[in-house]
């Protein structure tokens, strides 16, 4: 009897192509099982303490009915939804809202430059502000972390509530102590 047929089966049973699949397949399984995974999942991050930090977001040109009336009722809210790249980080308390003059560069006759309120109609239905956020973070080497997102300066946020959702970047961060109890 030969070791390899005609059809390339070994001892006319089992096919090489069969033994080389199946190899390669036992190699890709041993892999995944024995081999160190990164240091960034989620896992790793689970023992990891808490902290309460602050979050400034700047939201600019966002078009309301009421601009006063929305600035009120966030602040009268206390309490958001973020989103951070497109995944939901909870809830986090609304500290303030503070709303921003929104104005015109206007030369003057000597040369200087005057900031003047924008006299454009459509603006009254404009409102720009910068909202204070605060909640909790597991704080990293490199950052905060929320709901597995890294938040920095520069970060996309959203906002929702019952009524709206908008983007607004993220322009601060200050990471704050754990009151001792």
């Amino acid at each position: 009897m030969a070791i390899l047929d005609s059809k390339g089966r070994l001892f006319g049973k089992v096919s090489l192509l069969d033994i080389g699949a199946g190899l390669i397949i036992l190699m890709v399984v041993a892999g995944l099982f024995l081999l160190p995974g990164g240091s960034g999942s989620s896992v790793a991050q689970i023992g990891t303490a808490t902290q309460p930090v602050e979050i400034d977001v700047i939201v600019r040109g966002l078009t309301v009915t009421n601009p006063k009336g929305f600035v009120e009722s966030l602040q009268q809210q206390q309490k958001t939804n973020i989103i951070i790249r497109n995944q939901p980080a909870g809830e986090v308390a609304v500290l303030g809202v503070k709303s921003l003059p929104r104005s015109v560069a206007v030369p003057q006759p000597d040369g200087s430059v005057k900031p003047m309120p924008d006299p454009r109609p459509e603006l009254e239905y404009t409102v720009d502000m910068l909202v204070t956020l605060s909640g909790e973070a597991q704080v990293l080497e490199d950052g905060p972390v929320i709901a597995g997102s890294k938040v920095k300066v520069g970060t996309p946020l959203e906002l929702e509530g019952q009524t709206y959702r908008f983007n607004a970047p993220v322009v601060g961060v200050r990471i704050l102590e754990k009151p001792q109890s």
